[in-house]
């Protein structure tokens, strides 16, 4: 964050430029799915504001909306390169919140896990285009100002990205849904949002429930047949090098975990990116970060973050939308 001398009150283009750190801070995390690399990225962008000369620029947000976009796709392409090396999956970093319906009302479909991961699919340039077009709504004149090609090769690659997002994973637009967007969804939405978010919260308290209590048929009759268990856990820290797949072999991991753990494990409900989920510690210290992804009331997907570089934020989540 911004600091000034004691006694001494910030200009107003540092006001200005707080009114608009959230959204430059999402902007950047939906970029590079780690929240210490949007922070670097925003803080970035905040000395370039500064390096700026007085008067040099007419409109402010789209000016830094250029300049991070720019500054995350330099980002992106050396984190691309790092991925490569990465040991098992790679799952984007979780943000936590409070448990809730209302809570998970409140997150954008675009800060999702599974759409985030639909996002790494495409290429850096594809990602920045359709981020600022489907998601900020940038007029494509300015995106093509900030990407550096014409506005008709801005919209070719906005309509080939969004092919590549696959239905059904992340966010789509439609008559009934609106489109994807980084704010507050309609109250008609967040109202269904919350009975959802309900439902599959009751849904994974009796998936949990029965790992717990070993209880195979339960915990079977939670998920769908072809569910897939992913785990995150870097080089560091011990998990599945592979998605797991199937009912069969997802319960029987989770139940094996649960008796590993047993005495020494406690989870507390949780909202990860919107989905229903879970912190759990072990002996006291988060060991992971669950979130489940549920389609007509069984879990189709599973997510765990065990990598400890990406539990830093987990009981302080910064300010994203």
């Amino acid at each position: 964050m911004i600091t000034v001398p004691p006694g001494s009150s910030p200009p107003a283009s540092d006001d200005l430029f707080e009114a608009e750190r959230p959204r430059l801070t999402g902007l950047a995390y939906r970029m590079l799915g780690t929240v210490a690399d949007a922070e670097d990225v925003v803080q970035d962008a905040w000395f370039r504001w500064h390096a700026r000369r007085d008067g040099e620029v007419d409109r402010p947000e789209a000016w830094l909306t250029t300049v991070t976009t720019r500054i995350a796709l330099d980002h992106l392409r050396t984190a691309r390169r790092r991925r490569e090396a990465y040991v098992g999956p790679w799952l984007p970093e979780p943000l936590v919140a409070e448990a809730g319906p209302a809570e998970a009302a409140e997150v954008a479909e675009s800060l999702r896990l599974g759409f985030l991961t639909v996002l790494d699919q495409l290429e850096p340039v594809e990602r920045a285009v359709f981020l600022l077009a489907d998601v900020f709504a940038v007029p494509f004149a300015e995106i093509a100002l900030t990407i550096g090609k014409s506005e008709g090769a801005c919209r070719q690659i906005a309509s080939r990205a969004r092919r590549r997002v696959r239905p059904g994973t992340g966010p789509e637009r439609s008559a009934t849904r609106g489109p994807v967007g980084s704010g507050p969804a309609p109250a008609s939405a967040g109202r269904h949002r919350t009975e959802r978010s309900a439902a599959d919260r009751a849904v994974v308290d009796r998936l949990m429930m029965a790992v717990a209590l070993g209880d195979v048929e339960v915990a079977l009759r939670c998920l769908a047949p072809g569910v897939v268990c992913v785990s995150d856990g870097g080089a560091s820290t011990r998990a599945a090098r592979r998605p797991v797949v199937g009912a069969d072999r997802v319960v029987r991991l989770l139940v094996n975990l649960s008796r590993r753990y047993a005495g020494r494990l406690t989870a507390r409900p949780a909202s990860i990116n919107g989905d229903v989920g879970s912190v759990v510690s072990v002996d006291g210290t988060v060991d992971m970060v669950t979130a489940f992804e549920l389609v007509d009331d069984r879990v189709v997907t599973i997510r765990i973050v065990r990598n400890p570089d990406k539990l830093t934020h987990v009981d302080g989540p910064p300010l994203v939308r």
